[in-house]
């Protein structure tokens, strides 16, 4: 079964639930249903066909989910890209992925457009959704005048369904292709792990370009569940959301809890819908975890370690227990640690002995696995050796057989010969009321060869660097782990999705607080 028969399948199990809302957008699985048949019709009449990479560059919307599930009806490759990207990212995925048209809203079209420009794309097919300017492109309203394809197609479910780009630490994103079978078998597991029922309402403000967005969306369906669009995040806003369309699950990086858990109407917003949470993307602090169980006080609280690649690594639903562990293997998953070689030497079979930290690796033959990146056998040879994924990230085994992550193999500090994990130290910080955010890198130093750096958002304007350093010293964290200097910031980098960038803490990209 490929993803458009499972689609249609929900559509005939629950024809008359509401199945997604945008704002003032409503669409039961029947409406939508007819939706996207007219949608993958346009489609098909723009030359489209089994295959083709679809390239989006749109926010969270209706139109956007409604072409996800287009895509897969006509057995194109759903190809989505972050909203915000630059017109040479985009160029550059526009050309890696022999994209067969191109699908854009408002805040995106200045840079879709340049990027057919730079790419000599200039008759590639054009979407223009929401605001966006027609231009000559097709409109949204287009894709509803010509006739509808009634049935989803007969791709196998080993066939491409979809390709997310990865954001990499360096040189240009990787393609990574997932198959029908990939996605449904990953939304399954993701059900399962979270323990979702039917009918669940699900927040989607994970973007759709990312790993947890297109699997809160997929499981939704699955579940005859309401997929509630939020095309931006914005904590003030959401709050409204949830009390408003009654949410039961939400599936979110850790750095948006911490602004939800901060926020000043927190205390006194509806959170009753709420029941099931999970986390993804990184580590959570243990005050930070502590602080949502009490807030929200979930029948759930899961952290789920997974990939683009590979979604499922583990689980973690004991977080009451265990702050901030990542669990045991997930369903249809190994795993094993080996010894940690940034140069990529390591066999799968170089085991850590019992109590060491060393670089994760997962079973490729998890049904949830890809197959390779798009055009880059480079980037194969480094993560896929012998059914092995190496995912560069360093953890360790307790005493019960639990997984902790420690954070990136190439974010490890060795100061003064030692090694020190940046969230570690993260951890330690989160704990002190003065701070309010934190994020440790390692900085070249000519006697240490690297020097812990705490890169803090303080709580109040008068913390000092030598009220961190005294709770530090008065924790449970070694003192030679602590930072040797502490910078305060405005504001610590970060991904599209959440996530602390260390390499722009590394190179200055950020700005210090007057002293």
């Amino acid at each position: 079964m490929n993803l458009g028969q499972a689609f249609r399948s929900t559509a005939a199990r629950r024809s008359e639930v509401t199945a997604i809302i945008d704002g003032d957008i409503v669409r039961t699985y029947e409406e939508w249903h007819l939706d996207i048949q007219c949608v993958a019709g346009s489609l098909a009449a723009m030359g489209l066909s089994n295959g083709h990479h679809l390239i989006t560059v749109i926010k969270n919307r209706y139109e956007l989910a409604t072409l996800y599930w287009a895509c897969h009806w006509l057995g194109l490759v759903y190809t989505p890209l972050n909203w915000r990207s630059t017109a040479e990212e985009i160029a550059y995925c526009l050309t890696n992925a022999d994209a067969r048209a191109v699908a854009y809203e408002g805040v995106s079209q200045e840079a879709t457009h340049r990027a057919l420009d730079i790419a000599s794309l200039g008759a590639l097919p054009r979407i223009a959704v929401a605001d966006a300017r027609p231009d000559g492109a097709t409109t949204w309203t287009d894709l509803f005048s010509g006739a509808s394809v009634a049935c989803p197609s007969g791709n196998s479910d080993r066939e491409i369904c979809m390709m997310l780009y990865t954001s990499g630490t360096t040189g240009r994103p990787k393609g990574v292709p997932r198959s029908h079978g990939n996605e449904r078998t990953a939304a399954v597991s993701h059900i399962a792990h979270n323990r979702y029922e039917f009918g669940e309402i699900a927040l989607g403000v994970m973007p759709l370009y990312h790993t947890m967005g297109v699997r809160v969306l997929l499981s939704s369906a699955l579940l005859s569940g309401v997929f509630v669009c939020m095309p931006q995040y914005d904590t003030d806003a959401l709050l409204d959301v949830i009390a408003r369309e009654r949410i039961t699950t939400m599936f979110l990086v850790p750095t948006l809890y911490h602004d939800l858990v901060h926020h000043p109407r927190i205390r006194s917003c509806d959170l009753s819908s709420l029941s099931k949470l999970g986390y993804a993307g990184m580590s959570m602090p243990d005050a930070l975890s502590a602080v949502c169980t009490e807030v929200f006080k979930p029948d759930r609280w899961v952290n789920l370690y997974g990939s683009s690649e590979i979604y499922t690594f583990s689980y973690c639903d004991y977080l009451d227990r265990k702050p901030g562990c990542a669990g045991r293997a997930g369903i249809n998953q190994a795993l094993r640690l080996v010894r940690a070689d940034p140069g990529n030497g390591v066999d799968p079979d170089d085991l850590v002995p019992e109590g060491e930290s060393g670089e994760v690796i997962a079973s490729l033959l998890s049904p949830e696995a890809f197959r390779g990146y798009w055009r880059r056998p480079d980037a194969d040879a480094r993560a896929l050796r012998a059914s092995w994924y190496f995912t560069g990230d360093l953890g360790m085994f307790d005493e019960d057989g639990d997984l902790y992550l420690l954070g990136r193999v190439d974010d490890m500090i060795i100061s003064g010969g030692e090694n020190i994990h940046p969230e570690e130290v993260e951890n330690a910080l989160s704990h002190c009321p003065l701070v309010r955010k934190v994020a440790v890198a390692g900085v070249p130093d000519d006697r240490l060869g690297a020097k812990v750096v705490a890169f803090v958002e303080p709580a109040s304007a008068n913390v000092t660097a030598a009220q961190l350093d005294a709770y530090c010293t008065g924790s449970t964290l070694t003192r030679f782990k602590r930072p040797r200097e502490y910078v305060f910031v405005e504001k610590i980098p970060q991904s599209a999705v959440g996530k602390i960038l260390r390499r722009e803490l590394r190179a200055g990209n950020y700005k210090r607080l007057a002293n």
